[in-house]
């Protein structure tokens, strides 16, 4: 019998065509290096460059050590990671991604955390490379999930995370359709610790994540993790709904007291728009964590896959 796999990387593609070649040549050696069984998983998540050929020149290069999943459209980064989780057979699971900003010579600094007992190893970016906006950006966003949820993590845009087998077979139990894995994963661990990686600059391409899916998926995070979105809202409803009261009441008394009047009409259209935004927001909120209840409980497949190339060994 073959000894067990000790290592499965698990690495989302999504239009990397530039960055492939570059990330063979550095990725490869450094797991040969290591001298332990490993495996490479990649999930082609429906690019519409070559970079699908690519993977599949590679893995008739090394099919001993390199599987290829390729989804039929694009699902996301979140599907693309969970589609190889369910085929890992490592016994520990690197997460990283396909542009080269993490680079993979940093991968045994996180294997000699889970070889000393860590069932969750998670990066943080040194010095990094990222625009001065995504980096204050991403400050800001650590900041609000510390306040609001139980996840401590420094750096949760860091895609370089090592995981033991069962903290990855937790996470594809629970069957979560829009959600974090990293802070999904850190809620099942028992031993988490983080190190300190380096961070390089894109080496080709432009990053597949715009304003607009950040937003979306740090919003996923909090509404995943915590209800205090909707009990800061009802907190904030009521204080509204005290001062309307009030006002409705000192309005009362004016007319009673001091007669009609017509000079506030505008401050009341103001209050009313005001409180209707208000009210817009609440309800969009609900709707968030309405929808994502309606996504697991209609159970519909979260993705298919048009073909896998793999060895069996």
């Amino acid at each position: 019998m073959p000894d067990p796999i000790e290592i499965s990387v698990v690495i989302p593609v999504f239009n990397e065509e530039l960055n492939l070649p570059r990330l063979f040549e550095r990725l490869y050696p450094v797991l040969d290096g290591l001298g332990r069984r490993y495996e490479i998983i990649f999930t082609n998540d429906g690019s519409h460059d070559r970079s699908f050929e690519l993977l599949r020149e590679r893995h008739a290069a090394r099919p001993d050590v390199t599987r290829v999943i390729n989804f039929n459209a694009n699902y996301g980064q979140h599907m693309a990671v969970v589609a190889a989780f369910e085929r890992v057979r490592g016994r520990v699971i690197v997460t990283l991604d396909a542009d080269l900003q993490n680079p993979p010579e940093e991968i045994p600094k996180l294997l000699a955390l889970t070889d000393a007992g860590h069932d969750y190893v998670g990066g943080f970016r040194l010095n990094r490379k990222d625009s001065a906006f995504r980096t204050l950006a991403s400050k800001c966003i650590n900041v609000v999930r510390s306040r609001i949820t139980s996840i401590e993590m420094t750096d949760q845009g860091c895609m370089l995370r090592a995981y033991s087998r069962p903290i990855v077979e937790a996470v594809v139990q629970s069957g979560a359709i829009n959600t974090f894995i990293p802070a999904l994963a850190y809620s099942f661990a028992g031993n988490p610790v983080e190190v300190g990686v380096k961070h390089e600059e894109r080496h080709a391409g432009v990053s597949n994540y715009s304003v607009y899916r950040l937003i979306r998926l740090n919003f996923d995070l909090i509404t995943g993790f915590s209800l205090a979105p909707l009990q800061f809202f009802t907190m904030f409803a009521l204080f509204c709904s005290a001062g309307s009261l009030a006002l409705v009441l000192y309005l009362a008394y004016r007319r009673i007291f001091m007669g009609a009047e017509a000079e506030g009409t505008f401050t009341l259209f103001g209050i009313l728009f005001f409180l209707l935004s208000v009210a817009m927001v609440g309800i969009g909120l609900i709707g968030e964590y309405v929808g994502r209840t309606y996504q697991v409980v209609r159970s519909r497949q979260r993705y298919f896959i048009k073909e896998v190339l793999e060895t069996r060994t």
